[in-house]
């Protein structure tokens, strides 16, 4: 699993002219699922996002959490993340999970996120998106297996 995590002020994605998800203040996570990708690998995936101390505390300190803001999220499947462009200048998705997969996945993390923290919006699977933002830093992180581990 690939995460880009953005933390904005606000978010959204529209898909054909019309907006299909919105947020305030919060992250927007471009969310790749990756062949070896499991429910459990995502679980851990979900906690590392809710945990991430990201947020400005009292002092001007990253030091707050997600729930802490009462944050909201905006997922984007970007299968895009496990572009390989190691030979040639077409990149190969080889190591992307295929479109059941990788949907099923997505899913899970967008109800298993929604059922920790509440406002969770989402962009159209497989849709052709526009995703704007107001990114809040800027501040950007980003996760996949070898930094997600724990």
């Amino acid at each position: 699993m690939r995460v880009v995590i953005q933390r904005v002020l606000e978010a959204s994605v529209t898909v054909e002219g019309h907006c299909i998800g919105a947020i305030g203040k919060g992250f927007l996570i471009l969310l790749g699922v990756g062949q070896e990708d499991t429910k459990e690998i995502a679980d851990k995936y979900i906690d590392k996002i809710l945990k991430l101390r990201i947020f400005a505390d009292e002092n001007g300190k990253t030091n707050l959490s997600l729930q802490e803001v009462q944050g909201e999220v905006l997922v984007v499947s970007q299968f895009t993340l496990y572009a390989d462009c190691r030979k040639g200048n077409r990149p190969d998705f080889i190591n992307a999970a295929g479109a059941t997969k990788a949907k099923e996945l997505y899913e899970y993390v967008l109800d298993s996120i929604h059922n920790r923290l509440g406002k969770v919006e989402a962009g159209e699977f497989g849709g052709d998106m526009k995703v704007s933002l107001v990114n809040d830093g800027p501040f950007t992180i980003v996760l996949d297996e070898r930094l997600c581990t724990n």
